[in-house]
């Protein structure tokens, strides 16, 4: 029985033993995962921040073109828009001094017709 006993308590320390060692390697995977995944952050951090001061310090060209090309576009569109209110101006100059032809061309009848 004793001997029972030893052959027991041996085969549980050594299903123990197994088991402490499975929890210890797979403590090792997940701290070399975790190394892994923070090396990545690391690395991505340190290309946000070069990307970021890139971007800070190179001169935007495209800025000073389209300012230039605005502002041909606004010219051209006041422009535009000036000669058409010129052009619908004179229209309607044109128009008022054919009524007032015609008003006079109605009176002159008018008085042609009372004289007779």
């Amino acid at each position: 029985m004793k001997m029972s006993n030893k052959m027991e308590e041996l085969f549980n320390a050594a299903r123990i033993n197994e088991l402490l060692h499975r929890k210890e390697e797979d403590e090792k995977k997940k701290n070399c995962v975790l190394w892994i995944l923070a090396v990545i952050g690391a690395v991505a951090a340190v290309a946000a921040i070069a990307y970021a001061v890139y971007r800070y310090f190179t001169p935007d060209y495209l800025e000073d073109f389209e300012e230039d090309f605005e502002d041909d576009f606004d010219d051209d569109f006041f422009d535009d828009t000036e000669e058409k209110d010129v052009k619908e101006e004179n229209n309607e100059d044109v128009v008022d001094v054919k009524k007032a032809e015609v008003k006079e061309e109605k009176e002159e009848k008018e008085e042609s017709k009372e004289e007779k």
